[in-house]
């Protein structure tokens, strides 16, 4: 077929998150990207924090590790209590970026006085 593509699809897992903190807790996230069934190493990820009012926290952007393994950590000691929005997004890898299916996954997380 001309110009047919077949989509490139990779996720991100986390793994046991934690989904409360106090303020000044480092958040920390990890989790590992799949694809095939199988870790994907160097695949772009994006991760991004939101307050519960809409503005951002975090907005970083790294591949995982040669295991396909992840990791996101925030000092949240700036942080007001409430609720924040986790995302990461699986961005594939560079050579599939064209035919990437963005796969995220979503947790809510409170954050809450010492």
């Amino acid at each position: 077929m001309k110009n047919s593509f077949a989509t490139h699809i990779s996720q991100p897992i986390l793994i046991n998150p934690k989904t409360h903190y106090a303020v000044g807790d480092t958040i920390i996230l990890s989790g590992w990207v799949e694809y095939n069934m199988q870790p994907a190493p160097d695949v772009l990820l994006n991760f991004r924090l939101i307050r519960f009012d809409g503005s951002l926290v975090a907005d970083q952007s790294y591949p995982s590790n040669q295991e396909g393994s992840f990791e996101f950590k925030l000092d949240t000691q700036k942080e007001t209590p409430g609720e924040y929005q986790f995302t990461v997004t699986s961005h594939c890898l560079e050579i599939h970026r064209y035919t990437c299916t963005y796969k995220s996954q979503t947790l809510s997380i409170q954050l809450s006085n010492p």
